[in-house]
């Protein structure tokens, strides 16, 4: 998993980036088939932004978050990102169950003619 962290108009102290991975850990409880995942964190005047972008196979997951306070953001992030990735998950186990309840089955073979069928005829 790549995990890149970037701030605008913020610096990005090894505290914050130490309680972003301890959070995305969480993350990756529930689903390790993560691929990248990019995490930006930005500050305005009383207003804190946290996005993620998550790849997963066949589709990227994107959260954004708001508070006053950066680590509540960041706190509100994960939680959304966790019902994502638990939501993409339960996706994909149920479909691949489904894909082999949907196959037609294989139609029986014809019995050969016994020949004692043939002396019927």
């Amino acid at each position: 998993m790549n995990l890149s962290i970037s701030g605008h108009q913020l610096d990005i102290t090894p505290a914050i980036r130490e309680y972003v991975m301890t959070k995305l850990e969480r993350v990756l409880r529930h689903f390790d088939h993560i691929i990248d995942v990019q995490v930006i964190l930005s500050a305005a005047k009383l207003r804190h932004t946290a996005d993620v972008t998550v790849r997963v196979p066949g589709k990227d997951i994107h959260c954004e978050a708001t508070d006053e306070n950066l680590y509540a953001a960041i706190d509100a992030l994960i939680d959304k990102l966790d019902r994502q990735v638990v939501k993409y998950k339960d996706k994909v186990q149920t479909h691949a169950a489904d894909a082999l309840k949907r196959q037609p089955l294989a139609p029986e073979p014809a019995e050969p003619p016994t020949a004692e069928a043939a002396e019927a005829r």
